[in-house]
């Protein structure tokens, strides 16, 4: 495990107005945190040292390593003075798969067919989320952005992080992970979703960030059929929630918003249900 604090405070000179005052401000910490499989490393991203757990369930799912939380059989967290190691060990046909897939992209410099690779697992096929009976109204979205910012207090301590959520109609925010990374809070929030035995089909993700074609395929992979941001998205993220049939709400400022896909999802008027 790890003891590692999320937030530090550091010593600054703040200038407001002609008056500079010496003073400090707690930031976020920010680690590489690195994703080990049958002792071998997969991956290394720079992150928050916090909700890890979720975030070795939410990666591995989300990167297609497992399909189902139950294909992990233990996690273990090992702290050193350069970063965290995540180690996780997955059921036999699980760790025979990665293993396989592995070998399947390891091949000469200047392979122009793992070039190819690549850039298909980059831009992979989603799943579709389009028959997915979900049904939200416009206080719904805009609830659940502006109770986002509010349940982030990680992001009001530091004014330096991205926060993803998970709301369902008539409840509310039920899960909030927060991360210096956005990839990395919805990661975290996946983990945390099916952690809960959730279903995501119920609800819609909110984050704080713009929608890169990356926060499609998560929210997609968890089978969420709604996902809202206050940013903009970008042409690939378009088409891609286009695709996988799933609604696409931007620029949630206020009660102010966009809907670029399927709007069918997002009704006016004060009742929300799942049909």
């Amino acid at each position: 495990m790890t003891d590692r604090p999320t937030r530090i405070a550091v010593r600054r000179t703040a200038r407001s107005g002609r008056v500079a005052m010496p003073g400090e401000r707690l930031v976020p910490e920010e680690v590489p945190i690195a994703f080990s499989y049958g002792g071998s490393t997969h991956a290394v991203m720079m992150g928050t040292p916090g909700d890890l757990k979720d975030f070795a369930i939410g990666f591995s799912l989300t990167e297609g390593i497992i399909s189902d939380i139950g294909q992990i059989e233990g996690i273990e967290i090992f702290d050193s003075e350069k970063g965290i190691d995540i180690q996780i060990a997955l059921v036999d046909e699980v760790a025979a798969a990665l293993t396989a897939r592995r070998r399947s992209m390891a091949g000469p410099v200047g392979c122009g067919l793992c070039g190819i690779e690549s850039i298909e697992q980059a831009v992979r096929k989603v799943p579709d989320v389009g028959d997915v009976s979900l049904h939200l109204t416009y206080r719904d979205i805009i609830q659940a952005v502006s109770s986002l910012n509010a349940a982030q207090p990680l992001h009001r301590e530091t004014r330096a992080v991205h926060g993803a959520g998970f709301y369902l109609p008539g409840r509310g925010l039920l899960e909030v992970r927060e991360d210096v990374g956005r990839h990395n809070a919805l990661d975290k929030l996946c983990g945390a979703i099916v952690r809960q035995r959730q279903s995501a089909a119920e609800g819609m993700i909110a984050v704080t960030s713009r929608l890169s074609v990356e926060m499609v395929q998560k929210a997609a992979i968890l089978g969420s059929s709604v996902l809202a941001a206050i940013s903009a998205p970008t042409a690939l993220a378009i088409r891609t929630a286009d695709e996988a049939g799933m609604t696409l709400v931007a620029l949630v400022r206020g009660e102010d918003f966009e809907i670029f896909t399927h709007p069918h999802r997002i009704q006016p008027g004060s009742i929300s249900d799942v049909a």
